[in-house]
């Protein structure tokens, strides 16, 4: 949802509470300087695991764990259904009560954050459970119909580690609808993040590139040109960013000064960079030049947003320098190493059996959970799903 990298009390005075309308310190350096590193951090993990999992998912032969692939047209018509989407947002805040608004999001949120988050933990807790674990197969089934017009709604395979997952996502879900405490938002918004990194696939560079640059002019637009952005990241009670407490120092895990990334930015850039480490697999290289060189960039460009935040004391469309860093390096190194026209001519959804289901369902807003709802919906309660296996290494 929130595509702008956010921090409203940074500056030298001191800010003022807007829960109860008290001052506060500002931020010390060390504070500022422990959230921006922490937001970066939080940032670069479900990226690169998230694209080691897609490589997974691309070769994949369950047709149940394919991913959803994003083509030019999905791409072209994604900037202005999320703009479309992020207004409506604005106005249902101007016009209803927040507090009803966030209550039912925070339902639908409770529920997804769930499933995504035991969707990510399953693989690392597969090496928890000793050999000897009970391990029972389960399937739930829905049909309509009768006869030969029967037909399947859903039929959802898993297990008891699964149901294991589910019970310790379900832990932080309680707390997270309870106290919505920071650090189980963060839980949920990197669990939503991986999600969306290993699930949705673009079909080629070009692709990518139309996505990005689609958002780029749309992250500039409404964080700049208007305030609809800001004021919706603020008012929106939900997993959709990241955030960390500036004053962690002073107060420990109660701490209420945020820093905050909106997921967009990492899910959007991540979808592309995956792509680029599919693409040096491709190759039959045995190296992962232009995965390495995009990571890289991310890591550059969302730097240089910290940066100009910090100077400038004003929330930073983070794609304005995330988009010309991961797609201008990638394409200089192409250029350097006379691969352009293999780069763009390389097609991702070629590695993926023919009935890959194609990305219909768009995203609220650029990035955000509710977005990676549609692709999860299908994917943790799609017909025959499986538990994912282990992520493949590099």
């Amino acid at each position: 949802m929130d595509s702008a990298l956010n921090d409203p009390h940074n500056g030298s005075a001191e800010a003022v509470n807007p829960t109860n309308g008290t001052t506060r310190p500002p931020s010390t350096p060390e504070g500022i300087a422990l959230a921006y590193g922490s937001l970066l951090l939080m940032a670069l993990l479900p990226i690169f695991f998230g694209a080691l999992r897609s490589v997974r998912c691309a070769h994949g032969k369950n047709a149940s764990d394919m991913p959803e692939t994003i083509t030019s047209r999905d791409a072209a018509r994604f900037p202005i259904i999320a703009s479309c989407t992020l207004l409506g947002l604005y106005l249902f805040f101007k016009i209803f009560s927040q507090e009803y608004i966030n209550l039912l999001l925070s339902m639908y949120f409770f529920v997804l954050g769930i499933l995504a988050l035991s969707h990510t933990i399953s693989p690392f807790m597969n090496k928890f459970f000793p050999a000897n674990f009970p391990n029972r197969q389960y399937q739930l089934l829905f049909t309509q119909g009768s006869g030969e017009s029967k037909e399947e709604i859903v039929n959802y395979e898993f297990d008891t580690k699964d149901l294991v997952c589910l019970g310790l996502s379900s832990i932080v879900g309680v707390w997270y609808l309870l106290r919505k405490h920071w650090i189980a938002n963060n839980l949920f918004g990197l669990a939503f993040s991986l999600n969306g990194v290993e699930l949705l696939h673009l079909n080629n560079v070009s692709t990518g590139c139309i996505l990005l640059g689609g958002l780029f002019v749309y992250d500039v637009f409404w964080v700049f040109g208007t305030n609809v952005m800001v004021t919706v990241a603020k008012s929106f009670e939900a997993p959709i960013k990241l955030v960390f407490p500036q004053d962690l120092l002073e107060k420990g895990l109660e701490a209420d000064n945020f820093a905050m990334l909106g997921l967009g930015d990492i899910v959007i850039p991540g979808i592309f960079i995956a792509l680029l480490l599919r693409f040096d697999i491709s190759l039959k290289k045995n190296t992962h030049t232009y995965f390495y060189t995009s990571f890289a960039a991310y890591i550059f460009g969302l730097g240089l947003t910290i940066f100009i935040m910090h100077l400038f004391k004003h929330a930073q469309p983070a794609l304005l320098y995330l988009v010309p860093a991961c797609i201008g390096f990638p394409v200089l190194v192409a250029l350097a190493k006379g691969e352009v026209t293999e780069m763009f001519s390389y097609e991702s959804s070629a590695e993926i059996l023919p009935h890959t289901p194609r990305l219909t369902h768009f995203p609220t807003v650029s990035g955000s959970p509710a977005s990676l709802a549609d692709s999860m919906q299908q994917k943790l309660a799609g017909p025959h799903r499986r538990r994912p296996q282990n992520p493949s290494g590099m």
